[in-house]
């Protein structure tokens, strides 16, 4: 067995960076057995089996401005751990790497940290000594032609760190306080009510088949004729769609009045809402 293909094997054996199995392989003679013992002793290899444990917590860092700006999950075990310097400045840089890779998880595993290590790396290395699960989650990034984007951040851990983080994108040319401001309750309103898409039509259909049982398992036994009971099933779902879809939804500065009404009122010439992206910690 070549000396790659034994990094390859330990690797895989103990969750351990490429950097760290390469020279446990050398330091050990190529003995597979003693570079895992050589990486148990530096508490490298701890790092994979933490892996199995569930991380629920952590933050959401957001990076970048009105014309490009990106979101990154980083989940910990506990609250403790996404509050520690260590784990703090780690998730700080990564957010900055992951803006200039635009949410490309290859590219930015790859990426070199300010340690002179990758993200990969880094991150085994973070696992060992903070003794938790770490994982990146979920990314994000809006950096679309014509638009302007939007940022609320809710229940900040510190700086660009938080547990709940909104973007939104307008598709504007318009660069007046009223676009600011409606960009920036928007985002609000979007923390608060959880749009599942932008409009009805774009709601996943497993969501919609999956509410669609339940309500059908609700009427199955009302004794109401079967004609009324289609027209509260449908009812219901589209009641489901209105409040779900983020147009649609009540406006929650002026409930009497949709989103979409917001947006007429403004009457600010080609303004619309072309994406949006609602993330929270462990959700």
């Amino acid at each position: 067995m070549s000396n790659i293909e034994k990094v390859k094997q330990l690797r895989e054996a103990t969750g351990a960076g490429f950097k760290d199995c390469n020279l446990a392989v050398k330091e050990s003679g190529g003995d597979l057995d003693k570079a895992a013992e050589i990486l148990r002793v530096k508490g490298i290899s701890k790092a994979s089996k933490k892996m199995s444990r569930d991380a629920k917590e952590g933050v959401i860092a957001t990076s970048g401005d009105k014309n490009k700006i990106s979101v990154i999950e980083v989940n910990c075990e506990t609250d403790f751990v996404a509050k520690n310097d260590d784990f703090v400045f780690f998730a700080k840089e990564l957010s900055e790497l992951n803006n200039q890779n635009d949410s490309d998880l290859d590219r930015l595993n790859k990426s070199n940290m300010s340690n002179g290590q990758t993200v990969e790396d880094s991150l085994v290395s973070l696992i060992a000594k903070m003794g938790e699960k770490i994982t990146i989650g979920r990314v994000k990034t809006f950096n679309h032609a014509g638009t302007k984007n939007f940022n609320y951040l809710h229940t900040v851990v510190k700086d660009n760190l938080s547990k709940l983080s909104v973007v939104v994108s307008l598709e504007t040319s318009d660069d007046s306080d009223a676009v600011k401001v409606f960009g920036k309750q928007l985002s609000m309103h979007i923390a608060a009510s959880n749009p599942l898409a932008l409009s009805s039509d774009l709601i996943d259909k497993d969501i919609l088949q999956k509410e669609q049982d339940l309500v059908t398992e609700e009427l199955k036994n009302s004794g109401k004729p079967d004609d009324i009971v289609q027209k509260i099933s449908l009812g219901k779902m589209n009641k489901f769609k209105e409040d779900n879809a983020l147009l649609t939804q009540a406006w929650v500065i002026e409930p009497k009045k949709k989103v979409q009404d917001i947006v007429k009122d403004l009457n600010i010439s080609n303004l619309s809402i072309k994406d949006f992206f609602r993330i929270k910690i462990g959700e």
